[in-house]
């Protein structure tokens, strides 16, 4: 009990520091016109929208040991530290972007907003009633759209709006729910079919997103899904091997994903955007872990089974057994599906100031081109 009113203390303080830290970011750069963030996806982008839902302990992560080595304790996110955005924010000279649904932060939408919950998909049907789906989190995105031009006027809302860098990485859950729920719907479809269905609901939301005058949009491909720990383990026969049919599904979005963001180019008025390769950058780390600095890149640091690959780390799951490694620096998987904060930063990285033609970074922007450019 004392350990548990210690985590609440420490989100308590820690949600107490975020406002505090904001309120002087707005006192010390109101005079500064800031290029704001927004960030719309899944767990991997995820900075805890999901505490302040309905949703089981599948879909959050306040609980010990996430966040153990940079937070010191819990904070939402699905990692032992930070998530890409924090980074990224940090280059861009922002301060760490709160979830839309962290109470207070209605104040302070001019350094920009996650959306993003973990579970989510394309899809309204992924894991529904458990998660804020893509077109939920166009909504939420709508509200402080309408609370901007309140607070700054049209044309100060317009500029912020245009000038804004736009992150996405969704459909990871629309390919993994049927096969972690024995859900029958990929039988319904084609497997080309189906991508359309998310690639669709995707455009959608960025067009939408357009129209209301974003214009600067990043993107993360898919991970290869069939090699992430708790995907190793659902065929008891594959003997610990990447699952091939759902590693499919991700090469075949992958490809309508860069394709699509081509088209949009051309279709959209000022549409500017960057494609980074998760799914090289992982495979290369999950194949080559020595190289990258990692000693181990097929199993987890946090939870039990072959690999690790048991969704457990914490207790609060299913399954309540969990072994955590000693050094998750050492790790490129966290959890059975989820990257080290080691991990993250590498990502970011090379999505900050990787070489444009690069083979990670696609398109004719990297993230730091991309929130200097014009709108």
């Amino acid at each position: 009990m004392a350990r548990l009113s210690q985590h609440f203390f420490y989100a308590f303080f820690l949600h107490a520091v975020l406002i505090s830290t904001r309120c002087k970011a707005t006192s010390e750069h109101s005079k500064k016109h800031v290029v704001a963030f927004f960030i719309f996806g899944d767990s991997f982008l995820d900075a805890g929208n999901n505490n302040y839902i309905n949703t089981t302990t599948l879909d959050k992560a306040n609980f010990w040991p996430y966040g153990e080595t940079y937070f010191k304790f819990p904070t939402g996110r699905f990692s032992d530290g930070r998530l890409v955005p924090d980074f990224i924010a940090k280059y861009a000279n922002l301060p760490f972007i709160p979830p839309f649904l962290q109470p207070g932060i209605d104040s302070h939408y001019g350094y920009g907003v996650n959306f993003a919950s973990a579970g989510a998909g394309a899809l309204v049907e992924t894991f529904k009633g458990d998660v804020i789906d893509l077109k939920t989190q166009l909504r939420y995105y709508k509200k402080v759209e309408k609370g901007l031009r309140r607070k700054l006027g049209s044309d100060e809302a317009k500029m912020t709006i245009s000038k804004a860098v736009y992150l996405f990485s969704i459909g990871s859950n629309d390919y993994m729910s049927p096969f972690l729920t024995n859900s029958t719907v990929l039988k319904s479809y084609t497997n080309s079919k189906y991508v359309e269905m998310v690639i669709s609901n995707l455009t959608t939301v960025i067009k939408e997103i357009h129209k209301i005058g974003g214009r600067k949009f990043a993107f993360m491909n898919l991970p290869p899904l069939g090699c992430l720990p708790t995907i190793r383990i659902t065929r008891p026969d594959s003997n610990g091997s990447c699952l091939k049919e759902i590693s499919l599904l991700a090469t075949l979005h992958n490809k309508a994903l860069s394709k699509l963001v081509f088209e949009l180019e051309k279709q959209l008025k000022g549409f500017k955007h960057s494609l980074f390769d998760l799914n090289n950058f992982l495979q290369q780390r999950i194949n080559h872990p020595s190289k990258f600095g990692f000693k181990e890149g097929k199993s987890a640091c946090c939870g039990t089974g072959p690999f690790r690959g048991v969704y457990s780390c914490g207790g609060k799951r299913v399954v309540k057994q969990f072994e955590l490694c000693e050094n998750p620096n050492g790790y490129v998987f966290w959890d059975s599906i989820h990257l080290t904060e080691k991990a993250y930063k590498q990502l970011a990285d090379q999505m900050w100031s990787g070489e444009v033609g690069h083979p990670h970074v696609i398109g004719p922007y990297n993230l730091m081109n991309l929130f200097q450019a014009e709108a």
